[in-house]
Order: C-alpha cells, then structure tokens, then sequence
C-alpha cells in the first residue's frame, strides 16, 4: 500500500465531502494518509504547486484527484476511491 497525502482546509464543504468518503472507503481499502492542512503547515503546502483546489490527493507525489467547484459528493465518492487504488495497487 502506497502513501495518500491530502491536502484540505479546515472548513471547507469539498473537504467534508472527502473525508466522508474516506470514512466509508477504509471499510474496504487499507490506507495510510497523511493530511496537510494550508491553513496550519503552509511550509508542507508550498512543496506542492501543481493544484489549486482542496481536497487534492498525491499517491506517490503524483496527483490523482483535485477537487473542482461545484463537485457532487457522488463525484468526489469516485475519485477519492480511485485515489484509495491507485495505493493499494
């Protein structure tokens, strides 16, 4: 199993969204996350240039999901599992 890393604020509805399914889809996948939050750890933050939207997700310093506005929780369901096999592959 590879390293998630998610990025989020405190606060935000999109990252909500994310960890409500992150909560549903440990019940199947094995995971370890490390979340890094802009607000507190700007100096982790800033190692990461390439998003510009919370919650994003890194597997392996590769990005594999970037949440966008106006996202469903059903769209943010999808690629945070997608995120969760991208690690346990």
């Amino acid at each position: 199993m590879k390293k998630i890393i998610m990025l989020k604020i405190e606060g935000c509805p999109y990252c909500a969204a994310a960890f409500r399914a992150i909560d549903e889809l440990k019940k199947n996948y094995a995971a370890e996350i490390e979340i890094i939050d802009e607000n507190f750890q700007p100096q982790l933050a800033e190692k990461f240039t390439d998003y510009y939207y919370v919650p994003t997700m890194y597997v392996d310093g590769k990005k594999i999901y970037e949440a966008h506005p106006g996202e469903t929780y059903d769209e943010c369901f999808a690629n945070v599992k997608k995120v969760f096999e991208v690690a346990n592959e």
